[in-house]
């Protein structure tokens, strides 16, 4: 938060739809259901399109900020192979099928989410617009994808909802830094630090209260569930004409 807008930007006004691949490694067949793939488009509409229930806690302070970001989702393919593989770190291996995962889907036309085992306590990871188009996407720990009971306070689906929001040119919302480190976004509120678990409201860093209940923040599933007016027009700046997701619209 804080920080300069760069208010002028232009930001697309129409209807934004994602198709989806799914590119599962599972280690046994049959791990990822049907259902959690089901649950996690679910969820990443709802998200996006603020339908998330929590948005009746959103404190008042932030209330008038909450963005209904018009972006939806919808299954376009899956892709299923097992590999007895733990940790599959995240330096792209699982998007290659030189290296035992699965090449990207048209990344232009799809949104790409890998479903493996990371590894290393990473609940998921994505690349920012404008990177190598064969490791475009967003990769998920198989039990952080969808609602899924393995997840435990992190199995609802909203690593998903994180990442992708990542993989839409959002910054974690503290800035990664100290106060005055910027996520690029002026109306979320400055932080030197992620919040965990289910923090109460005011959680002050930087005098002034956070946004915990941001989805780039960290906390758990459940306790995340708004997008700010701020992150919308940074989101939807990437569908403009010469913007790096415009293939989307066109």
């Amino acid at each position: 938060g804080g920080g300069g807008d760069g208010g002028g930007d232009p930001v697309f006004e129409g209807t934004v739809n994602i198709p989806v691949i799914v590119n599962i490694i599972e280690q046994t067949t049959g791990q990822v259901t049907q259902a959690q793939i089901n649950s996690q488009i679910a969820i990443l509409n709802e998200d996006f399109n603020n339908n998330n229930s929590g948005t009746a806690n959103v404190p008042s302070e932030f209330a008038n900020l909450v963005a209904d970001v018009n972006i939806s989702f919808s299954l376009a393919g899956i892709n299923s192979k097992t590999d007895t593989r733990s940790s599959w770190g995240t330096n792209d291996a699982m998007k290659s099928a030189s290296s035992g995962g699965w090449d990207a889907t048209d990344p232009a036309n799809f949104l790409n989410i890998w479903v493996c085992e990371i590894g290393g306590g990473i609940l998921g990871y994505a690349q920012f617009p404008g990177g190598a188009a064969a490791t475009d996407g967003v990769v998920i720990g198989t039990d952080f994808f969808g609602e899924n009971a393995a997840g435990g306070i992190y199995g609802h689906g909203r690593t998903g909802t994180h990442e992708v929001g990542h993989w839409l040119n959002l910054r974690h919302i503290w800035g990664d830094g100290r106060c005055n480190r910027d996520d690029f976004v002026a109306d979320t509120p400055k932080s030197d630090r992620p919040n965990y678990n289910c923090p109460s409201y005011p959680t002050v860093h930087c005098r002034s209260n956070d946004m915990t209940m941001n989805y780039m923040d960290y906390v758990q599933d459940d306790c995340m569930y708004m997008f700010s007016l701020g992150q919308n027009d940074r989101m939807r700046a990437l569908f403009t004409a010469g913007g790096a997701r415009e293939s989307f619209v066109q």
